[in-house]
């Protein structure tokens, strides 16, 4: 079957699909619905942002590196929204008589239909507003964007054929799950970056730009900026190499395709000697206390290490934990107590400790018979999280203060870190056994419908307590500052907050575990919703 004939038929088959998906709930439909309004909203104002930046000094750089960062977008998207489009799984058309260049080709075609190309398309029509001086530049320009928007439709093709295996599998949901890893530290990222630009303006952009403008896509839109200076030799060359790029990528899918369609899935072919080692034990255990102790610390580390929620979530809060404090250090606007975030962070993990477990923990449940095994189950679990989050917020702590020089004040930071731990420890215990909501394994929400209520007041209403409790350890770094010879005794905050946390982690314990045996029935419905 030609291209021509194909290709009518995959423009077809995507809005049934659209059109289908959006007919199996009014929620769906709904949530569809808002996130076009507000995509082609904020389409609207980049594009509006764009047309104001003609004829500043430094608009080529501003464009040349959003449409740099627009194509990386365009190639992760597949990896970590591997669910968004239907359409990205090449496999479900193994059954049809399909040669790869027809299907190629109406493949492409079919992924210009959606909100992210006519987001793409706005995006790099300011672009070229921007830059563009004179009718040559703006004829060039169109077949800039043309070539720009094929190749980010045709990146994110490419990489969804070659890692169709692995977003199939287990480790494709957990890289999936991870997105939020790379959202919140991408946030972060733009955050510090748009502060430095605000106080050096945008001619930071400047050394950047000189570089991206010869990868492509940002190489057809520094094209343009080529032929409005005249420079049209420099244009030639930058159009070729994007036009090189989205030749290569089509060969590249075309291949990946033609193997999907004639090899079999050899990630369900696991040998004998793989499912032995897999199956083997790490040796984790054996470094552990003996006892249900020690069954328990292994079981909660080994949640870390494999299911993606909980992975998402730890990875989420070593990052953060660790890009605020020494960020804010980087720039010299932040002091040592900024620290204390990383141990805030990882504090939270205390918090729902048994939703984490959602239906399996009827097989918990039926070990707790008495408010002594429900302390031992809870304390085994806190040790379990003070083996990473210790060592962790230590190294915050002393990164943080080598970066600013300020060595006087790491006693009282790390008596702060491990103060504020030791008190996040103790009200996540009792919150987890007092507020337990259910974490959904499947898609991307981590609150179960319905309880999000439970959600807001076990984390929020545990962290504003766990900030309470600190309160004297505060009062203590506060007055040992502004008194006359308090210098001399700052260093006894380690200690003291030190002693404070664990007094406070254990007091909590205590007090959660005759909760947590008092009400299994109702946490386990809890944590089951999901």
């Amino acid at each position: 079957m030609s291209a021509a004939a194909v290709t009518p038929v995959f423009v077809r088959l995507k809005l049934s699909l659209l059109r289908n998906g959006l007919r199996q709930s009014g929620g769906r439909k709904a949530a569809y619905i808002t996130s076009a309004v507000f995509a082609l909203l904020f389409a609207a104002l980049q594009l509006i942002g764009l047309i104001a930046l003609r004829g500043h000094a430094h608009a080529a750089s501003v464009v040349v590196l959003a449409v740099a960062v627009l194509g990386l977008g365009w190639a992760v998207m597949p990896l970590f929204f591997p669910s968004g489009d239907e359409t990205l799984d090449p496999t479900r058309l193994v059954m049809l008589p399909l040669r790869p260049r027809p299907l190629v080709r109406a493949l492409l075609t079919a992924s210009l239909v959606g909100i992210g190309p006519l987001f793409t398309l706005c995006l790099l029509i300011g672009s070229v507003v921007a830059v563009a001086r004179g009718g040559a530049a703006f004829v060039v320009g169109v077949v800039a964007v043309a070539l720009a928007l094929l190749m980010c439709v045709a990146l994110a093709r490419a990489v969804a054929a070659a890692n169709v295996r692995l977003l199939a599998s287990r480790k494709g949901r957990d890289l999936a799950v991870l997105s939020g890893l790379v959202i919140a530290i991408g946030a972060q990222i733009v955050n510090f970056g748009a502060q430095r630009l605000g106080t050096s303006g945008l001619g930071e952009l400047d050394p950047v730009a000189d570089v991206l403008q010869w990868v492509p896509p940002a190489s057809a839109i520094s094209a343009v900026q080529a032929v409005s200076e005249g420079s049209y030799g420099l244009a030639v060359v930058q159009l070729a190499l994007t036009a090189g790029a989205l030749v290569a990528l089509l060969v590249v899918w075309s291949r990946h395709l033609t193997r999907l369609m004639t090899s079999p899935d050899e990630s369900t072919l696991t040998s004998t000697e793989t499912a032995v080692r897999e199956r083997s034990s790490t040796g984790l255990g054996r470094l552990l206390p003996s006892g249900r102790t020690g069954t328990v610390m292994e079981r909660s580390l080994r949640y870390v290490w494999r299911d993606p929620k909980t992975k998402a979530a730890w990875v989420t809060s070593l990052a953060i934990g660790l890009i605020v404090p020494v960020f804010n250090a980087w720039q010299g606007t932040g002091s040592v107590y900024i620290a204390c975030f990383a141990a805030g962070m990882l504090g939270i993990m205390m918090y729902n400790q048994f939703g984490q477990d959602t239906s399996a923990f009827w097989i918990v449940a039926l070990t707790i018979s008495s408010p002594r095994d429900a302390y031992v189950e809870l304390r085994a679990r806190a040790l379990a999280l003070l083996l990473i989050t210790l060592p962790y917020a230590t190294l915050v702590t002393v990164v943080t203060t080598a970066m600013l020089g300020d060595w006087r004040r790491l006693p009282e930071a790390l008596g702060l870190s491990f103060a504020l731990l030791g008190a996040m420890l103790a009200t996540g215990a009792w919150t987890s056994a007092r507020f337990p909501y259910s974490i959904p394994q499947e898609g991307y929400k981590n609150v179960a419908p319905g309880q999000a209520g439970l959600a807001w007041i076990s984390i929020f209403g545990g962290m504003v307590a766990a900030s309470v409790l600190c309160a004297p350890v505060i009062a203590l770094t506060i007055w040992l500052n502004v008194s006359a010879r308090g210098d001399d005794w700052t260093w006894l905050l380690l200690p003291v907050g030190s002693a404070y946390g664990a007094v406070l982690s254990a007091v909590g314990l205590r007090l959660a575990a005759p909760q947590t045996a008092r009400r299994l029935p109702e946490i386990l419905a809890a944590v089951s919703k999901g």
